[in-house]
């Protein structure tokens, strides 16, 4: 089951600002789970049901998220890049990023 606010998101389409100062949306979870404590979004706020109706997109969301992230992690720096494009060893480093990749496969 994908969180609150991945859930809000897919929803919405559109990424939220939850800054629990400021934001658009606060949530809060008092240990029971999490939960819409203000609402001060354009649209209407959705019900549970509308919510759920969003979780598997949610959780798809959240799973590319993880991948980037790891890809990230592990790619090539800046630095790496231009030290592989000037000393002509692009092959040494797509075949890096090829590995990062079938690491960290996208569903």
């Amino acid at each position: 089951m994908a969180r609150l606010d991945s859930k809000i998101e897919a929803y919405l389409g559109r990424k939220v600002d939850f800054n629990p100062i400021d934001g658009e949306i606060n949530l809060q979870d008092d240990g029971s789970g999490a939960y819409i404590a203000t609402w001060n979004a354009p649209e209407a706020q959705p019900t549970q049901t509308q919510l759920d109706s969003v979780d598997s997109e949610a959780n798809l969301a959240e799973e590319l998220a993880t991948i980037r992230a790891s890809r990230k992690a592990e790619y090539p720096s800046i630095e790496e890049c231009v030290h592989a494009i000037l000393d002509d060893d692009l092959d040494a480093l797509q075949a890096k990023r090829a590995e990062v990749k079938a690491r960290y496969p996208k569903p």
